[in-house]
């Protein structure tokens, strides 16, 4: 029996850490919650310019995605890092959701913001949903009032850590969103443990997400297969007979 298509999952990790590190930071979670979800985790656009914290404690090498200045409001290397992931997810895609950890977690939404306004992925079909570990907004204004101009409207769930000196701005992106659920934890910045309360709410979610987009796909079915208005296959054989006739 063929296997079901999962739902593809683009993951994009923090700053100056690795794919293969958020890879093994998502594996604390319940294996139930994402079984049924293709994750991909594809390693930042640049080397790791500085020293990375986890060095020590997972082997190298680091990346980032963009770099910034101290207080986030000018970035270097954004445009790049944005069309190669476009880049990368049409040709690896296509994506129905992401999943970003602090700096993927910015990246994320900026994707899907973008994408939104119709400014970047236009020949990808719509991201459906995001989940976000201690993510936070961009500061530039000229951004802000492309990606947040309007609530973005793709299901979300936004991880926010009591201790995570992130907190403030997690908040802040998961306003952003159109009915976002919210996970807290007591953790700092970090992709938490989950106790039983969060993993029956995640779980309860990814499995929203998965009846909406199999709803979808029989829809879309069920549509292909309906015959075009006024040209069924009745009165196309009764054309064909009067055409032979004359």
């Amino acid at each position: 029996m063929e296997h079901e298509k999962k739902v593809k999952v683009l993951c994009l990790h923090g700053f100056r850490t690795s794919g293969s590190f958020l890879k093994k930071q998502i594996s604390k979670w319940h294996p139930s919650i994402l079984q049924q979800f293709d994750m991909v985790f594809p390693d930042g656009i640049f080397p790791a310019g500085d020293k990375s914290e986890i060095e020590g404690i997972f082997p190298p090498p680091y990346f980032e995605w963009f770099q910034f200045n101290k207080d986030f409001t000018e970035y270097t290397n954004l445009d790049e890092c944005i069309t190669h992931l476009c880049d990368y997810m049409m040709e690896n895609g296509p994506f129905d959701g992401l999943l970003g950890f602090s700096q993927g977690a910015t990246l994320s939404a900026l994707l899907i913001g973008y994408q939104a306004q119709g400014k970047i992925l236009n020949d990808h079909p719509p991201v459906k949903f995001m989940v976000s570990i201690a993510g936070s907004k961009f500061m530039d204004p000229s951004i802000c009032s492309v990606a947040y101009k309007d609530p973005i409207k793709v299901k979300s769930v936004h991880f926010i850590g009591e201790k995570d000196w992130l907190k403030v701005p997690s908040e802040e992106l998961a306003a952003a969103f159109e009915d976002p659920v919210i996970i807290r934890h007591p953790q700092g910045h970090t992709v938490p443990r989950l106790d039983e309360a969060s993993v029956k709410q995640l779980s309860e979610w990814s499995s929203s997400i998965l009846e909406e987009l199999k709803n979808a796909e029989v829809v879309k079915a069920s549509n292909l297969e309906k015959p075009s208005e006024g040209n069924t296959g009745v009165e196309s054989a009764e054309n064909l007979v009067e055409q032979v006739a004359a």
